[in-house]
């Protein structure tokens, strides 16, 4: 069996890349960085290091990896032999995957079994993503192709830091991992992946993951920042902000309660489940690691605006949120264009277009004036006042 995963990152190689090589799948990295390749290709194993609480030290073997964009050819031809493509490369690199997979499917044999795909991403919906990606790509080829692949979404959830420097292609990752994943297209032929679970509705378990732990984890970083703190389990350490870091996490779960009919003590068991991984202190996390792309973090459907906004929608409260969203406000980071950004359009944009182009709220939803009046008060402290 082989597997052929993009993105030969930390994620890629600690996480995604681990799991299939525990299910017997020989396999391919693809990345476009021609340095990390070469010291991929130059290793004959590679160790995760799983620190804190249960850990162990996992060996991997039998993988090599290719630079997609100096041999995409050869990139093709692996897909087109793969039982399985998986990525890990950000929801926004998505589109650029996608050639590589349609020209793999388009390579084919016909006869061949369907291709497995899964994007394994921080986003909702990532493979559907992907998919509508490969189809635009393939126009009126697409029906020919469209039987040689199989495309189901995911939720994964594993904590994996910046690593220190000289780990080589070894990393250090946490001993907790979730992969979820949607059973519906498979038809019952299953990949195999040691330690996932296939279900056969992924929306709870994607909105869980991205309210608790993505919500609770940023937040973190946040509210650390602001407080002058470098490392997310000394954040945690803070009653002040473990306490503000629950109350946020104490709405999302409400709104999971309400929509997704979640029981509500096994939700309480989960957020603490999920703080006792952000406090693991064997794990050199950074609140400027996790903080980064804050304007991401801040737009319609990520982790603060997507469920202060329905749970607004709902009468629930969200007042935890709301003061997350406003220690987001306040990151600053010179070495991270999007938090650059996000204090210069605070300095120079008007509070309610700030808050309806950041957040894609409308003026008249039921969030956007306590969003706006946060806004309002960041202007304040940096002396700027809005119209």
């Amino acid at each position: 069996m082989k597997a052929v995963h993009f993105g030969a990152g930390n994620i890629g190689r600690g996480f995604v890349g681990l799991l299939l090589h525990e299910g017997g799948y020989d396999l391919v990295f693809s990345d476009v960085a021609p340095t990390l390749v070469e010291t991929i290709n130059a290793a004959s194993e590679y160790t995760v290091h799983e620190v804190g609480p249960g850990g162990s030290d996992k060996t991997v073997t039998g993988f090599r990896a290719l630079d997609s964009r100096a041999d995409p050819d050869a990139v093709a031809d692996e897909v087109a032999a793969a039982d399985v493509v998986t990525t890990a490369v950000g929801p926004n690199i998505l589109p650029f995957v996608a050639p590589h997979i349609l020209e793999g499917l388009a390579r084919r044999d016909a006869d061949a079994k369907p291709l497995q795909v899964m994007a394994c991403e921080n986003a909702i919906g990532a493979t559907d993503t992907l998919r509508a990606e490969i189809e635009k790509l393939a126009g009126d080829s697409w029906g020919d192709l469209s039987t040689r692949a199989v495309f189901a979404n995911t939720a994964v959830d594993r904590i994996v830091p910046a690593q220190p420097a000289g780990a080589g292609v070894d990393v250090t990752v946490e001993p907790f991992f979730e992969w979820a994943i949607e059973q519906g297209p498979f038809g019952g032929d299953l990949p195999n992946i040691p330690g996932a679970h296939f279900v056969d509705d992924l929306g709870p378990y994607i909105e869980r993951k991205l309210f608790t732990v993505n919500t609770g984890h940023a937040a973190t970083a946040y509210f650390g920042a602001a407080a002058g703190i470098t490392r997310i389990s000394d954040a945690l350490a803070d009653p002040g902000i473990r306490e503000k870091v629950e109350q946020a996490l104490g709405e999302t779960s409400a709104l999971l309660t309400a929509v997704h009919g979640l029981d509500a003590a096994e939700l309480a068991d989960y957020r603490a489940t999920i703080l006792d991984r952000f406090a693991n202190e064997a794990l050199p996390d950074t609140v400027q690691r996790v903080g980064r792309q804050p304007l991401r973090k801040l737009s319609r459907h990520e982790r603060f605006i997507g469920p202060a906004a329905a749970a607004a929608e709902r009468g629930l409260a969200v007042d935890g949120l709301a003061t997350a969203i406003a220690s987001a406000l306040r990151f600053e980071d010179a070495a991270d264009p999007q938090a650059v950004e996000l204090q210069e359009r605070i300095r120079t944009e008007d509070a309610a277009a700030f808050t309806a182009s950041v957040t894609g709220l409308e003026a008249s939803h039921p969030l956007f004036a306590r969003v706006q009046e946060e806004v309002g008060h960041r202007q304040t402290e940096l002396g700027v006042y809005s119209a």
